[in-house]
């Protein structure tokens, strides 16, 4: 079938609601209890003298003793702690002052930006404190003819992407979760996103950086230039770091233009062998102006269609789909390119169906299909979050072997999706509520399959709490032994969110 230009109806781009009902099963597990063997550090107890020199540095109404399931609870409702206190500081000032008392008191600390994480890495465990940098959330600067913006840690990620926008720039990070995660979070997890393929990882845009450490000394590196060959680059030890060393308060990020022709097209495909050759054509037709290579099962998709209301444009179901996106500067050159690439996947076998979305709104729909799985599998029951990386023609043989581990669980299916451009499968078993005998299954087991492929146990979103013990499984000892010492020079005190990325179990 020959794919015409044109072929599926313009619809707006839906998101997922807010109100959406999740499942009672999904219910909210302290951390301490998910994890019975963990036992709370020896830190102090916060008290009354605590909350009031807070309340000098930052005002009565940043230090927040009431509500706080939202800054307690992660995004997915499986991991929670108790704080008893969010203080929000609005300066890299009043973050120094916050971190050097908790540190001279040994106050436990959890840096919080938008809490969208998926591996229990940004709330607390047990009583940590809790440091919102919502308030961070100033862009300083734009310089428009390097390219380059400075702002502070708590800027939402669609909020920068809007703003720079206005002057025909684009961020070089984009993700489901950008209108509620922050750009310091961001570099805090080394978050990936859709647009590796075409910008490569975040750390590769960051020229400079501002830090707060644990006694709060403040390291400055932040720059508008592009080179700067003079010794350690410091800031990469915090990129991906999760707040253990200390907390990202501001950035300047490289930018790239914003592109004036965006070009999308989906196909249906019988298996994961015609998916990546779907990708491979696609590679090979497209070559600089290929932005984005996505797959998704038919679990996902179906979720999707039924649980969230959103229409595929492909009216058959099919086992699984292949997106693929373009951005240039020449729509003509873009779109002759992206529809000789559609021709030959047809030609050549690899997909059943395809649409090609005809303007921007029909673009963002399509898009939209996959960045809205997480919540619409959210809906199924409780999801085990998994985010690795595997050689691309090995991917979706993890699936078939955690799908064949768990034959025997009631109500378990898998479904994964994932960036197959940079060999990062998010899998997901569920089960209609959390089911320790399930858990107890898929781990190691996931994690010692990955390690035989010499892959990663973390793609994009990190350790967290729930993947620190199995660190292992993805660095050298001898790498896990200096990233403690490193950990041990920054924070000697260990303040900075304990039970995270690194192990806490021997």
């Amino acid at each position: 079938i020959k794919l015409a230009r044109g072929c599926i109806h313009a619809r707006s781009c839906m998101r997922f609601p807010a109100n959406l009902h999740v499942p009672t099963a999904l219910h909210v597990r302290h951390g301490s209890r998910m994890f019975p063997e963990l036992k709370r550090g020896a830190y102090s107890r916060l008290t009354d003298a605590d909350l009031n020199f807070f309340r000098s540095i930052v005002g009565e109404k940043a230090v927040k003793t009431e509500e706080l399931d939202h800054y307690n609870e992660d995004w997915l409702g499986t991991v929670s702690g108790f704080t008893e206190v969010v203080v929000c500081p609005n300066s890299v000032e009043q973050t120094s002052a916050l971190l050097r008392h908790c540190n001279d008191r040994r106050l436990a600390v959890v840096p919080q930006g938008g809490n969208t994480g998926l591996v229990g890495g940004s709330n607390p465990v047990f009583d940590e404190i809790v440091l919102s940098l919502e308030r961070l959330n100033n862009i300083s600067h734009l310089d428009p003819f390097g390219g380059v913006v400075e702002c502070q840690a708590g800027v939402i990620l669609q909020t920068l992407a809007e703003t720079v926008a206005e002057h025909g720039y684009d961020v070089p990070l984009d993700l489901g979760a950008r209108g509620s995660c922050q750009i310091g979070g961001n570099l805090a997890t080394h978050a990936g996103g859709l647009r590796v393929i075409r910008y490569g990882q975040l750390r590769g845009s960051v020229l400079g950086m501002r830090i707060v450490l644990p006694n709060g000394q403040i390291l400055d590196s932040r720059s508008n230039m592009r080179k700067d060959n003079t010794g350690y680059d410091m800031k990469q030890l915090f990129i991906g770091s999760e707040g253990t060393p200390g907390v990202i308060t501001d950035v300047s990020l490289l930018l790239p233009q914003t592109p004036n022709s965006v070009n999308i097209a989906l196909f249906g495909c019988n298996s994961y062998e015609d998916v990546v050759k779907c990708y491979r054509i696609s590679r090979q037709a497209l070559g600089e102006i290929v932005s984005a290579c996505e797959f998704m099962d038919a679990l996902c998709m179906n979720s999707v269609r039924d649980n969230l209301g959103l229409n595929c444009p492909l009216e058959e179901r099919y086992n699984f789909y292949y997106l693929v996106e373009t951005s240039g500067m020449d729509q003509e050159h873009d779109m002759e390119k992206l529809e000789r690439c559609v021709e030959r996947i047809f030609d050549e076998g690899c997909a059943e169906d395809g649409v090609l979305a005809a303007n921007k709104d029909q673009a963002r729909h399509v898009m939209s299909l996959r960045e809205n799985i997480a919540p619409a599998l959210k809906t199924l029951g409780f999801n085990y979050k998994y985010d690795v990386s595997l050689p691309i023609k090995d991917m979706y043989s993890l699936v078939e072997k955690v799908n064949h581990v768990l034959r025997e669980v009631r109500g378990a299916h898998v479904a994964s999706y994932g960036h197959i451009a940079d060999g990062d499968l998010h899998f997901n078993p569920i089960t209609p509520e959390f089911d320790p005998h399930a858990l107890s299954l898929i781990e190691p087991f996931v994690y010692e399959e990955v390690c035989k492929l010499r892959g990663s146990v973390s793609a994009e979103h990190g350790m967290g709490l729930k993947k620190a013990n199995y660190l292992r499984y993805s660095k050298d000892p001898g790498i896990v032994s200096m990233m403690r010492t490193l950990k041990q020079v920054f924070d000697p005190n260990g303040i900075m969110n304990p039970y995270k990325l690194l192990p806490w179990k021997e």
